[in-house]
């Protein structure tokens, strides 16, 4: 039997899903350490970086591993086509700018907060896909975002009110939102340049990361703070780098496995309930007190986020004839 049950469908989806909660949230956290724990780095560009260098040296790990194994393990080829490179230069642009407002986000902000400076993930998503893909939405999935707008502000008042609101760190959050819904689009886009291959992708758009972050580092003057770093020999800091680096692969990876598997609709849906989650996780293992209005405002992004991908659901069930759908 060549097609898969659909119970068999669900249960990979929600394998994927859960896999992804898993890497998403541990890599914020360690991000989180690395960026303002006690042997905190100020260069952040390099600490990105390295994570992308981390990504492609896994990827050149793996493909020894399927050499050696190919019975076990499938790879694709890692010679370098200048050609895909080019292809894949503008996801690799969108994805630089999404990690690096990510991370500056993360670094401003606290882990509770970074729920709501990422929440409006679900409006450009609805933005871009007007203006790249030309699709339209209705009011009924408008009015959603509505709503998770009213609740991305009235959480940064009550941040603001608790005396811990970072202006810069939430325009980053946005432009981190900004980033995340092109990067979904673009995936979906530019995944047949390889081949539907996640791990070609994957490979690829870190290269190119890492030829694009050098310049950056140069730029905002970070060369000399690393040099200057007073944690440089410490073992301690190298291996939570290399732990972060890991799971940046691994995050890359199941990233564009999820959207390959549900769309990039469900992906962004997805990191939204993850995100709501992760605030809760945070405020309990910070022990941060927060205001009732705080809380309302992260039931109302939630309750916005659902709602916009229910009104989706019910939208592709009724533009969509009567068939098998291929994605959830």
């Amino acid at each position: 039997m060549t097609d898969k049950t659909l119970v068999q469908r669900y249960v990979q989806i929600l394998s994927v899903v859960a896999c992804y909660w898993f890497v998403s949230i541990t890599l914020v956290f360690v991000n989180k350490a690395l960026l303002s724990g006690s042997e905190k780095l100020e260069a952040p560009l390099f600490v990105t970086c390295y994570q992308c260098v981390v990504t492609v040296a896994a990827c050149y790990a793996i493909r020894a591993a399927a050499r050696r194994f190919p019975d076990r393990i499938s790879f694709p080829s890692l010679e370098l086509d200048m050609n895909i490179m080019k292809q894949v230069l503008p996801l690799s642009i969108v994805f630089v700018g999404m990690i690096t407002f990510n991370n500056l986000c993360l670094k401003n902000v606290g882990i509770s907060f970074y729920y709501i400076g990422r929440s409006l993930t679900t409006v450009f998503n609805v933005l871009m896909t007007y203006f790249i893909l030309g699709q339209k939405t209705s009011l009924s999935a408008i009015g959603c975002c509505g709503l998770i707008l009213g609740g991305f502000y009235l959480g940064v008042d009550q941040e603001d009110a608790s005396g811990s609101f970072s202006l810069s760190g939430t325009i980053y959050g946005v432009l981190a939102s900004l980033f995340v819904s092109l990067f979904s689009i673009y995936v979906k886009k530019l995944l047949p340049v390889v081949d539907g291959n996640i791990w070609a992708l994957t490979f690829y758009n870190n290269v190119n990361a890492c030829v694009l972050f050098l310049p950056l580092m140069v730029m905002f003057g970070e060369i000399p703070i690393v040099f200057n770093f007073q944690f440089l020999t410490s073992i301690n800091f190298w291996f939570m780098m290399t732990i972060g680096g890991i799971f940046g692969f691994a995050i890359g990876y199941v990233t564009g496995l999820q959207i390959q598997v549900t769309s990039p609709l469900t992906h962004n849906i997805s990191g939204t309930a993850k995100a709501a989650a992760q605030t809760v996780l945070a405020t309990h293992w910070f022990m941060e007190t927060k205001s009732s209005l705080w809380w309302l405002s992260n039931m109302v992004v939630l309750g916005g986020s659902l709602a916009y991908a229910r009104v989706r659901q019910l939208e592709m069930k009724t533009n969509t004839p009567d068939r098998t759908v291929n994605k959830v």
